[in-house]
């Protein structure tokens, strides 16, 4: 039968730590029950309401939005099949119109009258929710049964799982009232279940009788076939006589009930007037409107959460619209499909490598074209802010400096961007990787910092808009076939107006290339990016990553200022070039890069006049002189931003984690960390 391995899964509620979705159920089930002695007239009826067992919850799981409307329908059905039959039996089957199937049943034992069976109906509903969004439940009452299943569970009789027994008892007395004492209250305990086993076998299913002062009730559901609740019930009389010599016990399977216990419990007079008592009896009214308010709370929630839900797709759908209008004008669209092919279905062996905005890939066209494909991952808000930003702002500035944007997708499980191919990587492996394949000529290093420089100048001023890219680093620096450079990663850029700065709050990028007034006091300019350039003129120049350690402890910032001032610059280069360099244009390279990463950033050159010193010759060329770069401690930069108004500060609305480089071998380093959630390297 379909079903079995989650009905093997199943647990009881009380198992599971983390309990889904909590309605106050338990609360509402004593409003119900204290509501019902207050509003019901005196008389001997018992809806039994008393709890026989845990509430058991399968582990299979459907989403809330299909599942909680489902069984909102189901229980109004049985509600409704309840209520017209005159039974105190009833099922719903909802199967053909509902995903995943829902099938469901009440089943109140025939002693009780049809009015305590609504109520004992309309306390069991409010509790079996507890289960959702779980695709199965189960609920015990002594007066009643409920459960709900993804299967159709109507001729089970036994489950191996989760068939239990209750032998839990508050009962006393003294056994010199049984005769034979303990030993006699067990033959008698023994003789009842067998005879009520019979009784209920030749009367439909249901069985109840006294003796020698022992009470015992079975009840198979009517779903069942003889031969079936034959089975259960033997299985039941067995169960049960392992609770003594407990004075009561429970024996609870999927397809039946029984009961024993030293105080009667059950409702003989039920058995003679058929168990109509009608339904304009004040019990019935009030337990028909405690039931409806039980559903229009479930109802209620349903709709308090497709209401969320659907506002979360409107505004997505929104979003995606904006964005396809924006792509579709450009002519970028790209189909899903033909870039999930071009990857080879997003092969690890065509992974480029992986940052803080997403995957890339290596991919073919069908032309033959090759490209690099970014899966983009989505896990907050701000993805739309970042899509946008990649799209709009790539796609429309062009430089040969600057990695071109291609196409995009948005239309399949995730959204992809398409960039040119740049065949050699990134910067960092040809500097930082202890496997080198190639090491860099000094021309070649030189070139790379020019391009660089360009391209950071385009950015400033060169194009339509003013571009602050906040995350310059050799990892997001990459070579063309002719090891030309070309500036990446556009997720963490940021346009601004004319007034030249900006306060921001949210911090992103990478410690070690971050300007320390944008780490401290959020302030944005293109001083930033102009910093961040420095260190990595620095780290081409030396070979070392700004976070490596050379002598004394000292960062890379500090060892090239000392040995800059020591006049001995050709230590500092890079030792792989083996003297291959002209040391004056090294010393001047080494002294645009410490003029790039000064304290202050009003001393520090913009991108336009560090290409002019780049590019003017001989005696034309003028490098001021720079001041000492910022020797900042790591936890002494923290300190400072803590101690600064925690309000303004925004290193201390970060949110994030700080961990040490894997190059870093001491804590008190300036330069140690990153900001491993938002770098996107």
């Amino acid at each position: 039968m379909s079903g079995k391995s989650s009905r093997s899964e199943s647990k009881p509620l009380n198992q599971f730590p983390n309990k889904p979705m909590q309605f106050p159920f338990n609360f509402l089930t004593w409003v119900i029950f204290f509501s019902l002695n207050l509003s019901l007239p005196t008389v001997d009826s018992d809806p039994r309401v008393t709890v026989a067992g845990n509430l058991l919850c399968g582990t299979g799981r459907a989403t809330p939005s299909s599942l909680i409307p489902t069984f909102v329908q189901a229980m109004e059905t049985l509600s409704s099949n309840l209520n017209n039959s005159n039974n105190n039996f009833a099922v719903a089957n909802l199967s053909v119109a509902t995903s995943p199937p829902f099938f469901s049943l009440i089943q109140c034992h025939r002693d009780l009258s049809h009015t305590d069976c609504l109520v004992c109906y309309a306390v069991s509903r409010t509790a079996v929710p507890n289960c959702l969004p779980r695709t199965s439940g189960r609920y015990f009452l002594d007066g009643c049964f409920i459960r709900y299943d993804n299967y159709s569970f109507f001729h089970e009789a036994i489950d191996p799982i989760r068939d239990a027994r209750n032998c839990n008892s508050s009962l006393g007395g003294n056994w010199g009232d049984f005769e034979g004492g303990i030993l006699g209250f067990g033959r008698i305990v023994g003789d009842l279940v067998e005879n009520v086993t019979e009784i209920a076998l030749r009367n439909d299913g249901f069985g109840v009788m006294e003796l020698r002062g022992v009470y015992g009730l079975a009840q198979c559901w009517e779903s069942l076939r003889i031969d079936e609740c034959r089975v259960c019930l033997s299985k039941a009389k067995n169960e049960v006589r392992g609770c003594l010599p407990s004075r009561e016990g429970r024996s609870m399977n999927a397809g039946c009930f029984m009961r024993y216990s030293t105080q009667k419990f059950f409702n003989n007079d039920a058995l003679a007037d058929g168990g109509n008592s009608g339904l304009s009896s004040p019990g019935a009214k009030v337990a028909v409107v405690l039931a409806a308010v039980a559903f229009l709370m479930i109802s209620g929630f349903a709709s308090y959460a497709a209401y969320i839900r659907i506002s979360k797709l409107k505004q997505e759908r929104k979003n995606m619209g904006l964005l396809s209008r924006s792509y579709n004008k450009s002519g970028l669209k790209f189909k899903y499909e033909t870039l999930e092919k071009a990857t080879n279905y997003f092969d690890i062996s065509n992974k480029l490598g992986q940052g803080g905005a997403g995957s890339v890939y290596k991919g073919t066209l069908p032309n033959g074209d090759v490209v690099a494909v970014k899966r983009l991952f989505f896990t907050t808000r701000q993805w739309v802010d970042d899509f946008f930003n990649e799209v709009n702002l790539i796609s429309a500035i062009e430089h040969k400096n600057l990695v071109k944007l291609l196409a995009c997708s948005i239309e399949g499980p995730e959204s992809l961007l398409v960039y040119e191919f740049v065949p050699n990587k990134s910067l960092d492996r040809f500097l930082f990787d202890n496997d080198k394949t190639q090491i860099l000529s000094w021309k070649q290093r030189m070139g790379v910092i020019l391009g660089t420089a360009e391209g950071l100048a385009y950015l400033h001023g060169g194009c339509h808009v003013r571009i602050i890219h906040r995350d310059i680093k050799s990892s997001n620096i990459l070579l063309d076939k002719d090891f030309s450079p070309k500036i990446a990663d556009f997720g963490l850029v940021r346009t601004f107006g004319a007034d030249r700065s900006h306060l921001t709050t949210g911090i992103a990028g990478t410690l070690g290339y971050m300007a320390p007034e944008y780490i401290v006091r959020g302030q944005l300019t293109e001083k930033a990016d102009v910093f961040s350039f420095g260190v990595v003129v620095l780290e081409i120049a030396c070979g070392k990553r700004n976070n490596a350690f050379i002598e004394d402890a000292g960062s890379l910032l500090q060892t090239v200022w000392k040995l800059y001032k020591e006049g001995v610059v050709s230590e500092a280069i890079d030792p792989l070039l083996d003297g291959n360099f002209q040391e004056q244009e090294a010393l001047e390279v080494l002294q645009i890069g410490l003029l790039c990463t000064q304290a202050s950033a009003t001393l520090r050159p913009s991108m336009t006049e560090v290409i002019e010193y780049l590019t003017t010759k001989g005696e034309d060329r003028q490098i001021p002189v720079p001041h000492q770069p910022p020797f900042l401690n790591a936890r002494a930069l923290v300190s400072q931003a803590r101690s600064s108004s925690s309000t303004s500060s925004p290193l201390t609305k970060m949110g994030v984690s700080y961990t040490t480089s894997q190059s870093s071998t001491t804590p008190s380093s300036e330069w140690p960390l990153r900001i491993d959630e938002t770098s996107s390297s």
